[in-house]
């Protein structure tokens, strides 16, 4: 059996994607005509880029033990993007942050609707209220689509647990990540087990025992994914704690430096904190959680990481990370083809550059 390449199955997830956000919005504006832009921002943020690895990796989850490609699945697994969207939506606002995609982030789009049609009341909260609900609109679509994917009751309900374990674990990384920021301490301990819940778990090893349970199988191919994923994971997590601090924002979609501005207290900033003159790091300290900060400043702290040597110890962590995850995947259970496909996945994961 030939199973279809990494891009077809992406397309294929897009497709689904298009087709169920299209019906939702047609929901929506039955309601009233006032909801035409939030069916239209929620449509096009669901639709309009992504890289589409959590339902990918899913659906690799639900071929592993050598199931027939199916498309009811395929739209199960697809659900897991809205997931996704409603942490990216909710992620900005906690963050502040402008943009998302070169584009300005949800927060920021009703806001300027609010003054684009001179509503009352304060823009920037109005902004915020729009996405906190959008948000929460993705996550009830996730269960919306899965209810109708065309799979069986059963097959949904031996899934279910991951998928609600999997978004509990996304909420509580993203409430420690919060927290760290106002604890304002740098242990790289508690980032590293940050970046396994806020990303890694949620990315990579849940979506694939998510797939994995819909295909029936449970412990031998969950320790697998697991082996795999949660390494994964955390390359995949430290590979957007650099690119948050030194990222080109031509293909990332947000500002360089934008972390550095937003306080995150990262494993890469860590690394460089540990690693710091009691002078530098001062200078580090004043520097995260500056909003204001200029692109010289911003300059100022990427050198200072590159020239503590924490930027490399962090590319070596990911290649050590990514390597223990490759090991993994030597096991009997799993179909051969979908191997090379994780292989794939696992390299795409890490050395990407948005």
């Amino acid at each position: 059996m030939v199973l279809p390449g990494i891009t077809q199955i992406r397309e294929a997830i897009d497709a689904e994607l298009l087709e169920f956000t299209k019906a939702r919005s047609s929901e929506l504006n039955a309601i009233d005509s006032e909801l035409a832009p939030v069916a239209k921002a929620l449509s096009d943020f669901v639709t309009d880029g992504g890289k589409r690895f959590r339902p990918i990796f899913a659906y690799l989850g639900y071929l592993g033990p050598g199931s027939t490609p199916n498309q009811n699945f395929l739209k199960a697994c697809a659900a897991l993007e809205l997931v996704h969207v409603c942490a990216l939506i909710h992620d900005d606002v906690m963050d502040g942050s402008d943009s998302r995609r070169n584009k300005p982030a949800l927060h920021k789009h009703f806001e300027d609707l609010h003054k684009k049609n001179s509503y009352k009341g304060e823009p920037s909260k109005f902004g915020v209220a729009a996405a906190i609900l959008l948000g929460d609109l993705a996550l009830s679509w996730s269960d919306q689509m899965i209810s109708e994917s065309g799979i069986s009751n059963l097959d949904a309900s031996r899934a279910a647990p991951i998928f609600h374990e999997m978004r509990a674990e996304l909420m509580a990384g993203q409430y420690l990540d919060v927290l760290e920021g106002s604890i304002a301490k740098f242990d790289l301990e508690r980032s590293r087990k940050i970046a396994r819940y806020k990303s890694g778990k949620y990315s990579i090893e849940r979506p694939l025992q998510f797939g994995a349970s819909l295909a029936g199988e449970s412990k031998e191919l969950h320790k697998v994914f697991s082996n795999y994923g949660l390494p994964l994971g955390e390359a995949f997590q430290l590979r957007d704690d650099i690119l948050g601090v030194f990222g080109d924002s031509a293909i990332t979609g947000k500002p360089s430096g934008d972390d550095i501005r937003e306080g995150k207290r990262t494993v890469l900033m860590a690394l460089t904190a540990s690693r710091l003159s009691a002078a530098d790091h001062s200078t580090l300290t004043a520097a995260l959680g500056n909003p204001n900060l200029d692109s010289s400043q911003v300059a100022q702290i990427q050198q200072l990481v590159k020239d503590s040597g924490a930027l490399d110890q962090c590319e070596a962590l990911i290649e050590q990370l990514l390597n223990e995850a490759l090991n993994s995947l030597k096991h009997p259970a799993l179909d051969a083809e979908v191997t090379t496909k994780l292989n794939e996945m696992a390299v795409a994961a890490t050395k990407r550059k948005s």
